[in-house]
């Protein structure tokens, strides 16, 4: 079977819409004990087509009211997250955990800069808004609903670029790959994508060999014997 290659991420990032998906990327993590690479289910994309690939940008968002998430911040809305917004390169996605599920990390203005920055897409463990807007955009959101509650007077974003761990024990380093469609989001740690891409490849393209098989007439039992795929 040809091994696949890509010469940078824009091919890499291509070559994973193209061929592959959330459910047989973590089926060969799990495969492989990297068996905690999935974010939690309840963060799904705002439109069902959507499909996110790109390298973390993590965000650390906290509880706070009023204006005051530390000294060097007193008085200034949002914390560090304008920040943290305007350093997105291009490629990048903005990962952001850490507050409790209560009000928007994200939004249409949020989408519309980061677009004109190249991002690739954003993953919040918490709410969007502005809906209408960021689906007119097109531009790949995940999160865990729709809800028009702002972060300005309950929220900060306190840091970025820093390791983040999400409640179901994922943890996102700054450069990890992040893949996600209807099913999911997946981490990929940048220290074994190669691998797991390699490996992904090599299953789904088996299984397209196993589905034309069953189509063709081939019994479950015997394309498994004869393919060990399923």
């Amino acid at each position: 079977m040809t091994v696949a290659k890509w010469k940078d991420d824009q091919e890499l990032f291509r070559l994973m819409r193209e061929e592959l998906f959330t459910a047989v990327v973590g089926d060969v993590m799990d495969a492989s004990g990297l068996i905690h690479q999935f974010l939690p289910p309840g963060i799904t994309p705002l439109r069902s087509d959507m499909v996110l690939v790109g390298r973390a940008m993590p965000v650390l968002e906290a509880d706070c009211t009023g204006h005051t998430i530390a000294h060097q911040n007193r008085g200034v809305p949002f914390g560090v997250m304008l920040e943290a917004l305007d350093d997105l390169k291009q490629g990048e996605v903005y990962v952001c955990t850490g507050s409790s599920p209560c009000y928007a990390l994200w939004g249409e203005l949020m989408s519309t800069r980061a677009i004109k920055l190249g991002a690739a897409g954003a993953v919040l463990d918490g709410y969007s808004r502005d809906t209408r807007g960021i689906l007119q955009w097109n531009f790949p959101t995940f999160s865990r609903g729709t809800y028009a509650q702002d972060q300005a007077i309950r929220g900060r974003v306190v840091d970025f670029r820093c390791p983040i761990s999400f409640a179901n024990g994922v943890q996102v380093k700054p450069g990890d790959l992040v893949f996600g469609d209807l099913e999911g989001v997946v981490i990929l740690p940048a220290e074994h994508e190669a691998d797991v891409i390699h490996a992904a490849l090599e299953k789904i393209r088996g299984e397209n060999i196993v589905r034309k098989a069953i189509e063709e007439g081939m019994s479950a039992r015997e394309a498994f014997d004869r393919y060990g795929v399923m």
